[in-house]
């Protein structure tokens, strides 16, 4: 195995290049052209490495990637899922290099989707053309690459629950998660569930010379900004009315053995240029950004940003916000909690509005599943130690509606790191991440076929 990626190392390589130049913007539709590029990549890819079949199916949004390799009905079968769409490159300033123009340095893929997924997802087309190049395919493969990831998978579902004879399988893995670090290998357990919203607070019915109406008619900006501030207390609380009413908490035990993972606090501070770390108190950093729920505001706007000055009283405001939910908390339970709340909070001069985006449910995995005992031994074998289960702190919608509708559990055996700054500027991956997830996924099949039997 490891002959034959340092022998294609170079076109795996470049391979990767050509799809992270390709500017696979799900959330914004000017990139619509883009997305169908992207995804004719994949098949086309698929078809290279090996699959029996590769196909384009539309849906009313981006189209998924499906494909397969069937080598012996009687065989276990492997369902692969990454997403080929990435998130919005803004600001494009921020960026050391242009996000649609990756470049290596410091042995490191310095792109926008570069590790979110675009890294990791085609790692499982290298792998698949590794075991059929070399005969090893221990299990059967299919795999389901979609372009919505990033904007909640709002037509996935539908896919799903209409393909279910396509889609079967005994386990799904998927490469969208991290490991500790390079020399400590790790498999996440769980991921938190989301759930995100716009809200609008209106005014007057125009904007307002300031100094004519300052002081004497609401200011949305200023209004917003109050009801944000009143969501969390002084200990970091979420203040929202039965927020957490149904969050499962840790045992003493367990939380030891979360927080026995390794951790640097003043590297991880260093790493983000940070006087102090902050958030709900009474938690360590560990599990307040995996095991607890959060509210975070993701995005601000009203009145006038232009250059210079502008004195004006805006007429709305508006904010995107999502929280991070835990067990057993659900998107559509913590939705209608927070849109009562946030109307009822709203002063009488204003009027408010809360418009759901898109939502995912939290999800844990066995640590004494066959398909997890699978991805420890690859993950031993190619690193040379066991690897840490670890909970995640990320949302995949998808997993929780494959185990609703197929009933399998998902791995979440990833490869990407935390310096590797997802959906912020001079995203990243590591050559040695990249080479090393083509090199244990083999391993992963090889390990699971055998356990099935």
């Amino acid at each position: 195995m490891k002959q034959y990626i340092e022998t294609h190392k170079d076109r795996f390589l470049n391979e990767l290049l050509d799809l992270l130049r390709i500017p696979s913007v799900s959330a914004d539709s000017k990139f619509k052209g883009d997305m169908r590029s992207a995804a004719a990549f994949v098949q086309k890819s698929m078809l290279a490495a090996g699959a029996d079949t590769a196909e384009i199916y539309e849906t009313p949004g981006h189209p998924i990637v499906y494909g397969e390799k069937i080598i012996d009905p009687s065989l276990p079968t492997v369902l692969v899922y990454g997403h080929y769409d990435v998130q919005p490159a803004d600001p494009y300033e921020l960026w050391d290099s242009p996000p649609f123009e990756p470049v290596i340095k410091n042995d490191r893929i310095y792109a926008r989707g570069a590790c979110d997924d675009k890294g990791q997802f085609y790692m499982h087309i290298k792998a698949l053309e590794m075991m059929v190049a070399t005969n090893t395919l221990a299990c059967n493969i299919k795999m389901m690459i979609e372009g919505e990831e990033e904007v909640g998978s709002s037509h996935l579902e539908t896919f799903v629950n209409s393909h279910k004879e396509l889609l079967e399988c005994d386990t799904i893995l998927i490469s969208d998660t991290s490991i500790i670090a390079n020399d400590v290998p790790s498999i996440e357990t769980g991921l938190r569930g989301l759930t995100y919203m716009e809200v609008e607070v209106v005014g007057a019915n125009r904007d307002l010379h300031s100094g004519v109406y300052g002081g004497g008619v609401a200011n949305p900006i200023n209004v917003l900004c109050e009801m944000i501030a009143s969501l969390t207390d002084a200990d970091g609380r979420i203040t929202i009315p039965g927020f957490y009413d149904q969050v499962v908490e840790l045992s003493a035990e367990e939380r030891a053995a979360l927080n026995a993972a390794p951790f640097d606090l003043e590297a991880y501070k260093e790493d983000l240029q940070i006087g102090d770390v902050a958030g709900e108190k009474g938690y360590t950093t560990i599990e307040r950004t995996s095991v607890r729920p959060t509210l975070d505001v993701n995005g601000i706007w009203g009145g006038y940003t232009g250059e210079g000055a502008k004195t004006v009283l805006p007429s709305k405001a508006n904010a995107k916000i999502s929280m991070r939910l835990v067990p057993n908390q659900t998107d559509e339970e913590i939705c209608a909690l927070f849109t009562k709340h946030f109307e009822a909070i709203a002063p009488a001069s204003v009027r408010v509005s809360v418009k759901p985006h898109h939502g995912g449910l939290p999800y844990v995995t066995p640590t004494d599943s066959v398909e997890y005992r699978a991805a420890e031994m690859a993950m031993e074998e190619s690193f040379g130690k066991k690897p840490i289960p670890a909970r995640g702190g990320g949302s995949i919608p998808i997993v929780a509606l494959f185990e609703q509708v197929l009933g399998r559990k998902s791995i979440l055996m990833g490869f990407g790191l935390d310096i590797d700054a997802l959906h912020s500027p001079n995203e990243s991956y590591g050559l040695f991440n990249y080479y090393k997830g083509i090199e244990t996924i083999p391993l992963f099949f090889k390990h699971y076929a055998q356990l099935k039997k």
